[in-house]
């Protein structure tokens, strides 16, 4: 008799045990299926809103993407036709920046006007120089092209604008002042020290409204790596061996 009722309590204990697993893997799936669907809730509302604000952008905005991947692809190609794709950018995004408060970085693209009109010259098959590593002097130098430049920047911007970002707004256009100085004498690590500005420009964009504008920058920073591969093997083949 005792033996029954231990078998039969031992059945009650693993049906109960089954029961539990059963119910804890069921309780598991509900709460995976939940945060799934919640999710690609979240997901589709993003897409949603991004899509939106993208047809929502100006014809400006979109003139100067477009012109803007042209600079940056034929500069990647080592094409002087770079640098008038990109007084045309420039030009549009001065007023694009200026009219959401973004004052360094319409002051930055004022900057790449004049950079532009030097670069046509400097490019030129007389002037061109070759693609090289960045030496020590030039990197001491870009070092203070953006160290001074954001200190003014950050200063005047703080001071004598209505900016609510001027730290990050002053630090990436002194970044990508230093990159393009680096670009004009055809260094390397330009496409780094431009790529530092890119990472830290675009959640400042998407803060601003301006998604489309982020996203080039995203093409940007895909585009700054290849341009950085690119350039090295250059850079390598035209090192003299000693």
């Amino acid at each position: 008799m005792n033996l029954n009722v231990n078998s039969t309590h031992k059945k009650l204990i693993f049906t109960k045990g089954i029961n539990d697993l059963i119910f804890k893997h069921s309780l598991l799936n509900f709460c995976r299926a939940s945060i799934f669907a919640e999710n690609n809730q979240l997901n589709n509302i993003f897409l949603q809103q991004l899509l939106q604000q993208i047809l929502e952008t100006s014809l400006i905005e979109w003139l100067a993407v477009l012109f803007g991947i042209a600079q940056v692809w034929l500069a990647w190609k080592n094409n002087t036709m770079n640098f008038y794709a990109g007084i045309i950018s420039v030009c549009l995004f001065t007023y694009v920046f200026y009219s959401i408060e973004l004052y360094a970085e319409s002051l930055l693209n004022l900057y790449y006007f004049v950079v532009s009109i030097a670069g046509i010259f400097l490019w030129r098959e007389g002037n061109k120089l070759p693609v090289t590593f960045t030496s020590r002097t030039d990197g001491w130098k870009a070092f203070a092209i953006a160290l001074i430049s954001w200190m003014i920047l950050y200063g005047v911007l703080r001071t004598f604008t209505k900016s609510n970002v001027p730290f990050l707004d002053a630090l990436v256009t002194s970044l990508a002042w230093a990159g393009t100085w680096l670009m004009i004498k055809r260094k390397v690590e330009n496409w780094i020290v431009l790529n530092l500005s890119n990472v830290i420009a675009i959640p400042l964009q998407f803060y601003k409204g301006l998604e489309l504008t982020a996203l080039l920058t995203l093409i940007y920073v895909v585009i700054a790596i290849i341009g950085y591969l690119e350039w090295r093997k250059i850079a390598l083949s035209n090192e003299v061996p000693e």
